[in-house]
């Protein structure tokens, strides 16, 4: 039986905005390991009028449409100059999504290839939703992993469609998971006591009434930390207001925190409870009851799991017995304030798949590979698959 053809359109209105953000639900709904993200955060990510991330890009999103009805879709974004990201290509894609049939999956890809290629494009990497900061990689390994917060799902089918399109790997992401022990619980001796580190390392929880300035500290060593890592563009004073204004809404007092060393901010973490615990009966809507339910379970819930959203710790330390010890008194950190909550296991993610530097003290710590996503490239002109 022949397929019908598949129409792929740009999004444009308001309409097809609203679809292209609510389309991974639909098409993913009830699969073991997805969980619906909320509409109204998907509306801040995915605007050009809200996330000022489309400042430093062009970008154009499209959806894929067979006999009336919506199957897929995808962005493409050419980075401008100022902003290229390291060791990237400026033209990326992203927000694949798609039915589990390599012709729609195929014509999406076109389209994105053309948009790129007539801006210039050589190269294209991806899947950036919308950028490295954000969501990134497809997923390859944890499918039925327990669904985290602001970490994208994908079916097990699209790693191998998107492949037969003539991409490749680029780089693995990975994602840890860290079970909290009793061990973990119980009182014991830390870095920070002994003495030749008690009177140089300092911990302090991230003060979210003075959020402005806390922030710049935190961009300032986040961008420093990661100025080095494939793929890296620095994320701006604005991009970053954007997300943590929507964050302080959810993360618990404690969840966030700066080490100190000889009195400088040198490292940062923010630990985020997993919001999927509690919207998953939501379908991903906030309206118009959906969000006093949210206010209410964040503040009675009692989280499970949550994950490593952000972290940081000076390239001047890397590598080094300082560095090794803010690293240790990190995790150690993670463990004393798991002692107040409910929280029995932290996901770690992500980490480059070389960042040996990285790996070695999470593994050490016992968190083991819970999800691997992968970002592919393709060298534009050589034959996808056509639909």
């Amino acid at each position: 039986m022949l397929k019908s053809a598949v129409d792929v359109i740009p999004s444009q209105g308001l309409g097809n905005f609203l679809a292209f953000c609510r389309l991974p639900r639909l098409l993913y709904k009830d699969q073991p390991g997805f969980a619906p993200p909320l509409d109204a955060e998907r509306w801040t990510s995915f605007s050009p009028r809200l996330n000022p991330h489309y400042k430093l890009v062009e970008s154009q999103a499209f959806l894929a449409r067979r006999d009336g009805k919506f199957v897929g879709r995808i962005f493409a974004q050419m980075y401008d100059e100022d902003h290229a990201p390291l060791g990237a290509s400026r033209a990326q894609f992203g927000c694949l999504d798609a039915i589990n049939d390599d012709f729609v999956v195929g014509a999406l890809m076109k389209a994105a290839e053309d948009w790129l290629q007539a801006r210039g494009a050589e190269v294209v990497h991806g899947p950036f939703s919308p950028s490295v900061n954000s969501e990134v990689g497809v997923l390859v390994q944890g499918f039925d992993a327990e669904p985290m917060v602001f970490m994208p799902w994908n079916p097990d089918y699209l790693p191998g469609a998107l492949e037969r399109c003539g991409y490749a790997k680029a780089r693995d992401l990975i994602s840890y998971r860290y079970d909290v022990s009793e061990r973990d619980r119980a009182d014991g001796p830390r870095i920070i006591d002994r003495p030749e580190w008690r009177d140089r390392l300092r911990i302090r929880t991230l003060d979210l009434k003075d959020l402005a300035n806390e922030a710049r500290i935190i961009l300032d060593i986040f961008n420093d930390a990661w100025s080095e890592n494939w793929g890296f563009t620095p994320f701006t004073y604005d991009e970053f207001m954007s997300t943590a204004d929507g964050l302080k809404l959810v993360m618990p007092p404690e969840g966030g925190f700066m080490i100190e060393l000889d009195g400088e901010p040198q490292a940062f973490g923010v630990v985020l409870p997993n919001l999927h615990e509690i919207t998953g009966d939501l379908g991903g809507k906030l309206l118009p009851f959906g969000i006093f339910r949210m206010i209410s379970r964040i503040r009675n819930h009692k989280f499970k799991s949550g994950r490593l959203a952000l972290f940081g710790i000076r390239r001047a330390l890397h590598r080094k017995a300082a560095g090794g010890a803010v690293i240790l008194a990190f995790i150690e950190e993670i463990r004393r304030r798991s002692r107040q909550s409910s929280i029995e296991h932290v996901e770690f993610g992500w980490v480059l798949e070389n960042n040996a530097g990285m790996r070695r003290p999470i593994e050490a710590a016992g968190a083991k590979i819970d999800k691997i996503h992968r970002v592919y490239e393709k060298r534009l002109g050589i034959a996808a698959l056509a639909p």
